[in-house]
């Protein structure tokens, strides 16, 4: 299988929300299921650092590196006797865009541009992260600390369900979905201290969100992230006709 990306994404900060199924049934893809655990659906709204990007292998000068925070759901597909469990982006925003437009065209996502800026500093055995962004004239951030000790992932656990879903699935109409592979190891992960969050949910993603804005996260999770890759190829999953 030919590599299109390769990157490194780093201190990948997860604040999740239980929600109603049917906010999200709008959204699924043609062909895929909503992934549950423990019977309950989650979005995520994701923090982390994009770095070192490189397309076919080749550096990509000053844009190869950057911010990113988005909107996620989880979900499955069964492919035979193969479940393949991924997630589906509502949202994706970045620093660049130039790098907004690439995603779009070639893997249909639902990228868009804002300034953004990151915070991290490590002392005293604690990890301090922090993104920023902005909306229409908002300004909206993650922060969260947590312990830097590294541990591993427990089995069965939420966490584990968060982190481990390894395709993403693009919505392109009620009669096509678009199936991509993110490889990368099982991540280590660290425990969260405390954590603010600021963000209008109705600004950022509509009306359908906007129910967030009253919500406790579920959990506040961290990953250390690793070294990522991207199938180039895209498996193109409709009605036959």
């Amino acid at each position: 299988m030919k590599t299109f990306l390769k990157a490194r994404w780093e201190n990948i900060v997860m604040i999740n929300y239980e929600v109603d199924d049917a906010v999200l049934q709008p959204y699924l893809p043609y062909d895929v299921e909503l992934d549950t655990h423990n019977n309950k659906s989650f979005v995520s709204l994701v923090g982390f650092r994009f770095l070192d990007s490189k397309l076919f292998g080749l550096p990509i000068p000053y844009f190869g590196s950057f911010d990113e925070v988005n909107l996620r759901f989880y979900v499955k597909r069964k492919d035979n006797d193969e479940v393949k469990r991924g997630v589906v982006f509502i949202s994706e925003v970045v620093p660049f865009k130039i790098v907004s437009f690439m995603a779009n065209w070639l893997y249909k996502e639902h990228y868009s541009y804002s300034k953004m800026k990151h915070e991290c500093e490590i002392k005293e055995g604690a990890k301090h992260l922090a993104y920023h962004w902005q909306k229409n004239n908002h300004d909206f951030h993650i922060k969260a600390k947590f312990d830097n000790a590294a541990k591993d992932i427990e089995s069965n656990s939420l966490e584990e369900f968060i982190y481990e879903h390894y395709y993403g699935f693009t919505k392109i109409n009620n009669s096509e979905t678009w199936e991509y592979k993110v490889n990368h190891p099982r991540w280590f992960t660290n425990e969260m201290v405390d954590y603010d969050i600021r963000c209008d949910f109705e600004k950022m993603y509509g009306n359908d969100f906007a129910f967030l804005n009253n919500q406790k996260p579920f959990s506040v999770y961290n990953a250390v992230g690793s070294e990522v890759s991207i199938d180039w190829k895209i498996n193109k999953i409709a009605i036959a006709k």
